[in-house]
């Protein structure tokens, strides 16, 4: 067997080639970076959809609907959404002159009946006309109006009549007349103006009339078409119902909507801004210059809005009864801006100690850059949480100054001064406090929501790295 002669060759390493597996992908700017992220975020996405449908229905709404939100709709008072809308035609409204007892039992005795009530004529919505007998002994008459049965507790209601002539036996109701029923009763009273305590109750069932001249007047029948005594025809649509003045609550949405988020919006911008710039000057300079405007900040927000607001409605010739938009903006930008200062300031304070920030001026970073590259893109998550949660919290201000009537007046409509009438008919009309109650809702959870999603998306310290 031949020797094998071995040399170093042969014990030289055996290349081996092998195909690197690397993950590339774009390079993303922070923005990119961060609307990727914010879609990501479902409610966040979802809350940025609800904003930009309160703008459109804020600008769009209007054009759209076009009925005019200080139009009284005066067959639909208190309206609910989903109300029958069915009228029928009748000859206009004629005056009546009651009915009158030809005798009358001796007064002074003792009062031994109650009086039996019935119609004189169907009631409508024009009128709803009551007769009854005399009562023995009787000097008088009270009428009540309830909406509910008075029995068991003996709650008669609302008095809307009182008769002090005891030949008088029947009373003609016009007073904010619905088609729904109701419970008149009628209560005798004595030489001193007491009542009984017997009382005689009708169920009155009301229906909806319009004459023959509204029906055209109001387009609810086609043009060159003459409506006949009684027929049927259907009054205004109104989806969402009207008002206690029989406005339409849509309308008054729309238009309300631009006064409460006019308000929300453009204040916190205004007070914000201010607030960036005052903060940012006092976080990055710092020392005695720092102190001093902070302490300034303290000053102002020990100053007390509601005064301030006063004073201002005063320097701008705001009257008793006039709406105090322009006073309500400059109280809030003059005297909101301290709280985004400190929050800006201390953040720039912080930012201002990283080890990047240090290592960025060795090498030769100007504070321009330095500002627009890292301190504003770090502050903008804390910015946006501040503005999503002052929007809210103006809107309530707004609602809160319209309830006391400081803010915004009738006839103007606003989220807050539509809920601050909705509260006096929230018994027996809750829809007139729900809807506008609603929307502020929708409009504070939206922007709160969409607010953490913009601070988790534009931090640049979640950044995603290549």
């Amino acid at each position: 067997m031949k020797d094998l002669v071995l040399i170093a060759k042969d014990f030289a390493p055996i290349a081996v080639e092998r195909e690197a597996q690397s993950i590339t992908r774009p390079s993303l700017s922070y923005w990119q970076d961060a609307w990727l992220r914010l879609k990501t975020n479902r409610r966040a996405l979802i809350s940025l959809f609800i904003v930009v449908g309160l703008l459109v229905f804020t600008i769009a709404g209007p054009w759209v609907w076009t009925i005019d939100p200080a139009a009284q709709d005066l067959d639909q008072l208190s309206s609910p959404p989903g109300a029958n809308r069915r009228a029928t035609i009748v000859t206009p409204y004629l005056p009546w002159s009651g009915i009158n007892a030809d005798s009358v039992p001796i007064s002074g005795q003792t009062i031994g009946a109650t009086a039996e009530i019935r119609l004189a004529q169907p009631a409508t919505t024009q009128a709803v006309r009551l007769e009854w007998d005399p009562v023995p002994g009787a000097t008088g008459y009270r009428v009540y109006r309830n909406l509910y049965s008075p029995a068991p507790d003996g709650a008669l209601g609302l008095p809307i009549g009182e008769i002090y002539d005891a030949r008088r036996i029947s009373y003609e109701d016009l007073l904010d007349l619905r088609p729904t029923r109701f419970w008149y009763s009628i209560v005798a009273t004595d030489e001193l103006g007491q009542e009984v305590a017997e009382y005689t109750t009708l169920v009155v069932n009301v229906i909806r009339v319009v004459t023959v001249d509204e029906a055209i007047s109001d387009g609810l029948v086609g043009p060159n078409v003459v409506p006949k005594l009684g027929d049927e025809v259907f009054v205004k649509l109104h989806p969402l119902g009207t008002d206690y003045l029989g406005r339409d609550m849509l309308a008054r949405l729309m238009y309300g909507a631009r006064v409460s988020l006019f308000i929300g919006i453009i204040a916190p911008l205004f007070f914000v801004l201010i607030g960036i710039l005052y903060g940012s000057a006092a976080g990055f300079i710092g020392g005695r210059v720092d102190q001093f405007l902070m302490r300034f900040a303290d000053f102002v927000v020990a100053l007390p809005f509601l005064l301030f607001m006063i004073l201002f409605k005063i320097a701008f010739g705001i009257g008793p009864g006039e709406s105090g938009i322009l006073p309500m903006l400059v109280a809030l930008i003059v005297l909101s801006w301290p709280a985004t200062a400190r929050l800006v300031r201390g953040q720039i304070l912080q930012i201002r100690e990283e080890a990047y920030i240090g290592a960025s001026q060795l090498l030769g970073a100007k504070t321009y850059y330095l500002i627009l590259r890292h301190m504003i893109p770090n502050t903008l998550g804390v910015i946006l949480v501040t503005i999503t949660f002052a929007v809210p919290t103006v809107i309530f201000v707004e609602a809160f100054l319209s309830f006391i009537g400081m803010g915004v007046a009738p006839p103007t409509p606003s989220w807050g001064s539509m809920c601050n009438e909705g509260i006096q008919t929230m018994l027996n009309h809750p829809h007139e406090l729900i809807f506008p109650a609603l929307l502020i809702s929708i409009t504070v959870l939206a922007f709160n929501l969409l607010g953490d999603g913009l601070r988790d998306a534009l931090d640049a310290r979640m950044r995603s790295r290549e």
